[in-house]
């Protein structure tokens, strides 16, 4: 399948990417920073651009996100009033965000985004009774501005660069606008799909989608993404935070380490 990415890879290297794909669906579910673990391995494919697995990471992604989205909405019933406005804008802006990661290297973002991370994980740590119930900090035009402003913010976060996505936006679910980890995270899933369309719409305009690739990334994801929220949801907010110290620490170490490094 000429164009595919398909024609590259190794029946070995595939059966990596389908257990990345599995294990990131699963994580992106949960509290999010999957492509932590899908980009590295997409890049492995011989001949790959970075933009290239960064629009196919999207692609798969976008599998992922969808299945764990739905299964949230059934069993949690997220709030839609705050989590649709939030995603619309989540939307546009990661498109927005794609379109940056065209024209500039993402080891401009790196360290602000290390430090961002740095940061979140200090004042949740100081926080330990955070995200256990829902107290709603804010109420009418407030709260739904903050949810629009996260929304944008980080959805353009997601188009330029990714990995992490999720985890800012549990965390900003939880420590701006007062929701419990398990709310937080069937908003985010919502929003996270918004944001992998966005980046996925721009990124398939520009060519950059190698479509073999991002269906075996797809499938691998949905899987992934079942298993990751129905988890989720029957082990409450207290899992997914010691997940998010996990995958935001994780973060923090690749991030740095690839600084250090001058990694791209």
């Amino acid at each position: 399948m000429e164009g595919s990415g398909l024609e590259s890879a190794t029946p070995s290297l595939l059966l990596l990417l389908v257990l990345t794909g599995l294990a990131a669906g699963f994580i992106d579910a949960v509290v999010g920073g999957g492509g932590l673990l899908q980009l590295p391995v997409a890049l492995m494919i011989p001949g790959i651009s970075p933009v290239q697995a960064l629009a196919t990471n999207k692609m798969g992604s976008v599998f992922g996100t969808a299945t764990s989205a739905v299964t949230y909405y059934r069993r949690v019933h997220p709030d839609l009033r705050t989590a649709l406005p939030m995603a619309v804008v989540a939307l546009v802006a990661s498109g927005g965000g794609a379109a940056v990661a065209l024209l500039l290297p993402s080891e401009v973002f790196r360290p602000i985004i290390v430090a961002a991370l740095i940061g979140v994980l200090i004042f949740t740590i100081a926080h330990p009774t955070m995200g256990q119930l829902t107290a709603l900090r804010h109420t009418g035009a407030r709260h739904y501005g903050l949810a629009v402003l996260l929304g944008g913010g980080i959805g353009f976060y997601d188009g330029v660069m990714g990995p992490g996505t999720g985890s800012f936006l549990v965390i900003g679910l939880v420590s701006v606008l007062g929701y419990s980890f398990l709310a937080a995270s069937a908003k985010a899933k919502i929003n996270n799909l918004a944001t992998n369309i966005g980046a996925l719409i721009v990124f398939t305009a520009n060519g950059s989608v190698l479509w073999g690739l991002g269906l075996v990334l797809g499938i691998s994801n949905m899987l992934g993404g079942y298993i990751g929220a129905r988890t989720a949801v029957a082990k409450g907010s207290s899992f997914i935070r010691l997940i998010f110290f996990v995958v935001v620490t994780v973060l923090i170490v690749k991030l740095g380490w690839d600084i250090l490094n001058g990694r791209s």
